[in-house]
């Protein structure tokens, strides 16, 4: 579906001009975890690079969710309540679900839920502080030794990733512990659409007669 946003045509669905639409590149994933995408106001502005969105796109049991203070958000709290539900954060408390699966400290009769926080480093520690109802939950991360394929935007360190790419790297491992029963090719085709953007952007960065050009030029790795 297509919208006008101001003066630019745009795809309701990926929130990208719909010069650059991505959502052919989708494949859409089936999960029994249910993933809940926290976007940060800032993020939902970035139509030109932003994963958030392409990642609730790609996961069918999924959710997403605008804002910074969530503490009263009711659908929110009814997952929360119902749901064994963790959040995606390297906090020194998180259980490392690279070395420790997740049945261990899950109740199994409940439906798993996994919170993501769209955002970046300094605005998902406000997101945090502000949304109470976040806090009491149980902290994941996971071990990275690779740089993340997000060519035109700088990760602010070494082995950081974007939201798609950590997502995909936490169903790996979900599809590992047998927590999920995904086929290996659907996986491998999880980055799609994030790999067409890429391309689509340096494109533009490539060419500097495009209207399309909003970054100042950078080396391509």
């Amino acid at each position: 579906m297509q919208t006008l946003f101001g003066d630019r045509e745009k795809c309701y669905n990926c929130y990208r001009p719909k010069s650059s639409c991505m959502c052919s590149h989708v494949h859409k994933i089936d999960t029994n975890t249910k993933f809940i995408v926290l976007m940060h106001p800032k993020e939902f502005k970035k139509v030109k690079n932003g994963t958030g969105h392409l990642t609730h796109l790609s996961l069918n049991n999924s959710k997403l969710f605008v804002g910074v203070d969530f503490t009263n958000h009711k659908e929110i709290n009814e997952i929360i309540s119902t749901c064994q539900s963790y959040i995606l954060y390297p906090s020194k408390d998180a259980t490392n679900i690279s070395n420790q699966n997740l049945h261990v400290t899950s109740d199994t009769k409940k439906e798993r839920a996994i919170f993501i926080i769209d955002s970046t480093w300094s605005c998902s520690v406000k997101m945090l502080r502000d949304s109470k109802n976040l806090q009491d939950l149980k902290h994941i991360s996971f071990e990275n030794t690779t740089l993340s394929e997000f060519k035109i935007k700088e990760q602010p360190q070494d082995y950081y990733l974007s939201t798609i790419e950590s997502t995909l790297r936490v169903l790996e491992l979900l599809n590992k512990q047998n927590i999920e029963k995904l086929d290996t090719n659907n996986l491998s085709k999880f980055l799609n659409p994030f790999h067409k953007m890429i391309e689509y952007q340096i494109k533009c960065i490539e060419n500097p007669l495009s209207n399309a050009v909003r970054y100042k030029h950078k080396k391509i790795l």
